[in-house]
């Protein structure tokens, strides 16, 4: 069965430090054609529309749109604090293999 994607309460926290419901702005996560691997995630901060689906917590929202959605079943989007860098992630059980910039993904 197709889950919505989860996001950890740390990408809420995120979204809360950075401001984005005080812009009236939502993290969209959409998947799209291209990438090293066929598919790649395309994530930023954007008005959301009437067909997302969103997901909440902390005040925040986080939005997918209908295309991207079927992509994202299951998977964990997350913010991560490492060396090179802070960035959202995303854990896909539905990718076969990506590569090391961990934005693109195939299936």
């Amino acid at each position: 069965m197709n889950l919505p994607p989860k996001v950890t309460p740390r990408a809420f926290e995120r979204l809360a430090e950075i401001g984005a419901a005080a812009q009236g702005k939502a993290l969209r996560v959409a998947v799209e054609g291209g990438g090293c691997s066929g598919f790649q995630y395309e994530i930023e901060l954007d008005d959301p529309a009437d067909e997302d689906l969103v997901l909440e917590g902390n005040g925040e929202k986080v939005v997918v749109d209908s295309v991207s959605l079927p992509f994202l079943a299951n998977a964990v989007i997350d913010f991560t604090e490492e060396l090179i860098g802070a960035r959202f992630t995303i854990e896909n059980p539905n990718a076969t293999s990506s590569c090391g910039c961990g934005t693109s993904f195939s299936m």
